[in-house]
């Protein structure tokens, strides 16, 4: 019989019981360590935590820093307005997610209840706009255009409207249709995403839920210093919510005023000019294509030529920035992207890129120098060029003889410039030259000139332009290599043999690319801004100015004042021989050259123009138009897509925006009375001792005055434009083959 202890436990109990002991041991000493680590260690920081919990905070919004023109008139303030909001982590804490709330919602302010519920829906790769791409916990705005009745309607029916608020917020507000509305320069706002949130939440300039952020445009660009601070007021509640005391008050800060160099004036004036020019366009009949132009976007920049100060800048198609405050609508997001759109939003002046066309030839002119031709030399201006059986001509076959290259620059005599540039590709050893041999004049002209990169304007999203390169022709055949070899044929279509000869030889720099690129086609791409920054240097003297628009930034108190200094970019590589040689000649483009017939009665003696005309080709495309133009205080560019030739489309325009600005009447007599800016606006506004801008009222259109002005006396006559253009080639020599964006070898006197 098996022995029991006392206790009445066998072995196997007792083991059983020093197991359990040892867990709850364990535990209790787990517990303990716990319990030591968060009222001990790290109790200090737990305790702020808790305490956190009885502190409610509420943000009020810095009121956004006004944008003003370069005399202190307001082009982008605020306003304020009856918004109404839906607390999207209220309306989730309903049973149907607050449909019911947003469909009765939708009955008091006239809107569909589809509209309502898109307003407040978050925003993701799948969710088209309209959405909130805010933060989901700040209170979302369904409307900003709520009339006093509506709001009261909402807040004296609150039970009927949980987590709707009807409150007066300060919004912004842009010119108003029919004005100077620079909507491309001043960019859009919308809400701060938790993402942007959390990225700058370790910086100097941290965002807060309520806050709105510059999308585009200067209120992008200038964000940190337009935004202000918001206040916040901490208060502290007991565990039912309700206030007990304040705890802490940060009062907010108003933002700053950006003064800028814009003149709203001329800006309303290039606008209309920009918009009639590419009217007048679509009337023409384009003799190649056998239609109208199309003239379906363009772009104009008015430039101080000393400075690098923007006066006006304008895009087409536009738009109206207003329709982003308070959230834009499904209707108005999709006439701004869609593909019918011709895409409103590009700012063409810094985003527009396309082949220069003959205004590049003054780039050209300077190579040619560089690389040692006489400026006086007897260059044949033939009626065309012959290279490997493809002929590249003149527009129309003209035809000048031996000219210098002052008159090549002032009839754009094409073949002159074919001949220099097949001279220097012939000299740098053809179509294979040996390592290290060629001089590249005329490509390397381009890059001292500031081109094939950004000229540094203070605004974002600049394209680079391009320069086509030996090494961009490198990269860009590795990059698309492939796809030419597979798509090509050597007895297909005219595309297909072009992406076979790329494929075998699109590495190397042909003759045909030299040829085309002297006067400024093949794959070279220009914007308005970066012929505005060469030709303001051609006006100076020499001296290539960061193109600017920002002028000062003005504390909201008025005490501090940063002004935004003209900042060097460089020098033009030529001599003054050469500059004084180009400024002659692109005066002579205007009194008896291709801009001519659109100068007639102009005042050359008293007020100087300079011009060159470009027409470049796109392949499958109508030519587009440039104009580029300078006097001795402003650079004026003009390009206007599938338009035609450039004095043709631009002439007339340019010539009334140097009208406005001048004060020069239909008769060519100037009064300086009507003159906008005859001399470049020096100086800031003034501001008052509040803190505040002494803005001048504006009480007239400019538009009706230069209408008025053009009335006095004869208007130079609207000329038929200048006709046909020669037949295409059909030759597919590899050394001459245009790429495809191209029509053959087909060349206007542009």
């Amino acid at each position: 019989m098996t022995n029991i202890p006392e206790t009445g436990r066998t072995p196997r109990v007792q083991i059983r019981l020093v197991v359990i002991q040892i867990l709850v041991l364990s535990l209790l000493g787990t517990l303990g360590g716990r319990l030591w680590y968060l009222q001990i260690r790290e109790g200090s920081e737990y305790a702020k935590e808790a305490s956190g919990n009885h502190v409610q905070q509420v943000v009020q919004p810095a009121v956004r820093g006004s944008i003003l023109d370069a005399r202190g008139v307001p082009i982008a303030d605020n306003e304020t307005r009856l918004v109404v909001s839906a607390s999207r982590t209220d309306l989730l804490k309903m049973k149907d997610d607050g449909k019911a709330v947003l469909t009765k919602l939708a009955g008091v302010l006239g809107m569909t209840p589809k509209e309502v519920m898109q307003r407040v829906r978050l925003c993701d790769a799948k969710t088209p706009q309209p959405c909130w791409n805010g933060s989901p916990y700040q209170p979302i705005p369904i409307t900003d255009e709520a009339t006093p009745r509506q709001a009261m309607q909402i807040r004296e029916r609150a039970e009927d409207f949980p987590g709707i608020t009807a409150e007066p917020e300060a919004l912004r507000r842009y010119p108003a249709p029919g004005k100077a509305n620079t909507s491309q320069v001043l960019g859009y706002l919308s809400p701060v995403t938790d993402e942007e949130i959390t990225k700058a939440q370790n910086t100097d300039s941290p965002y807060l839920r309520s806050d709105q952020v510059g999308r585009s445009g200067l209120e992008r660009q200038y964000d940190k210093e337009l935004r202000g601070k918001a206040g916040v007021t901490r208060y502290e509640v007991d565990n039912l919510g309700r206030v007990i005391g304040k705890a802490k008050s940060d009062p907010a800060q108003a933002g700053s005023t950006l003064v800028t160099s814009i003149d709203s004036r001329v800006q309303r004036v290039a606008e209309y000019e920009l918009d009639t020019a590419m009217k007048a366009a679509r009337k023409q009949f384009d003799k190649i294509t056998g239609e109208n132009y199309k003239a379906d976007s363009g772009a104009v920049v008015v430039m101080e030529a000393k400075t690098g100060r923007v006066v006006a800048m304008a895009s087409a198609p536009t738009y109206d920035p207003n329709v982003w405050v308070g959230g834009i609508s499904a209707k108005d997001y999709q006439k701004l992207t869609g593909k019918g759109s011709d895409y409103p939003l590009l700012n063409r002046a810094i985003q527009g890129q396309s082949a220069p066309g003959s205004t590049f030839k003054v780039v050209s002119t300077a190579a040619a120098v560089e690389a040692g031709y006489e400026w006086d030399g007897g260059y044949p201006c033939t009626s065309s060029y012959s290279v490997g059986g493809q002929v590249f001509k003149n527009f129309e076959g003209e035809s000048f003889g031996p000219i210098s290259l002052g008159r090549a620059l002032e009839v754009s005599c094409d073949t002159v410039f074919y001949g220099l540039a097949d001279r220097e590709w012939k000299k740098d050893g053809g179509i294979n030259p040996k390592k290290g041999q060629p001089k590249d004049y005329f490509y390397k002209a381009a890059h001292q000139f500031g081109l094939g990169k950004e000229t540094g304007i203070d605004l974002p999203n600049e394209v680079t332009g391009r320069v086509p390169d030996r090494q961009w022709k490198q990269d860009y055949w590795e990059a698309n290599k492939d796809a030419w070899c597979k798509s090509g044929k050597k007895n297909g279509s005219y595309v297909e043999k072009i992406a076979y000869e790329n494929c075998l030889e699109g590495n190397k720099m042909r003759e045909g690319d030299s040829i085309n690129y002297s006067i400024g086609q093949g794959d070279t791409l220009l914007t308005p801004i970066q012929e505005a920054m060469i030709y303001g240097a051609l006006a100076n003297g020499g001296t290539e100015y960061v193109p600017t628009i920002g002028k000062a930034i003005i504390s909201a108190d008025g005490k501090t004042v940063k002004e935004i200094k003209p900042k060097v970019k460089a020098k033009l590589p030529i001599s003054q021989a050469t500059h004084k040689g180009i400024d002659k000649a692109l005066a002579g483009v205007v009194t008896s050259g291709t801009a001519a017939w659109k100068f007639q009665g102009w005042p050359q003696d008293k007020i100087t123009l300079h011009a060159k005309t470009g027409t470049a080709e796109v392949y499958g495309k109508q030519t587009t138009s440039w104009l580029a133009t300078y006097s001795k205080d402003y650079t004026v560019i003009m390009t206007i897509a599938q338009a035609g030739t450039g004095s043709g489309a631009s002439g007339e325009a340019v010539r009334n925006i140097y009208s406005a600005l001048y004060g020069v009447q239909g008769d060519g007599s100037i009064d300086k009375k009507k003159a906008l800016l005859p001399t470049p606006q020096k100086g800031l506004p003034k501001v008052k001792t509040d803190g505040t801008i002494d803005s001048p009222k504006v009480a007239k259109d400019p538009v009706k005055d230069l209408k008025k002005a053009q009335q006095q006396g004869e208007t130079p006559p609207d000329e038929t434009q200048p006709g046909a253009t020669t037949a295409t080639p059909t030759s597919t020599n590899r050394a001459t083959r245009r790429r495809p964006r191209r029509r053959g070898s087909r060349r206007m006197l542009t």
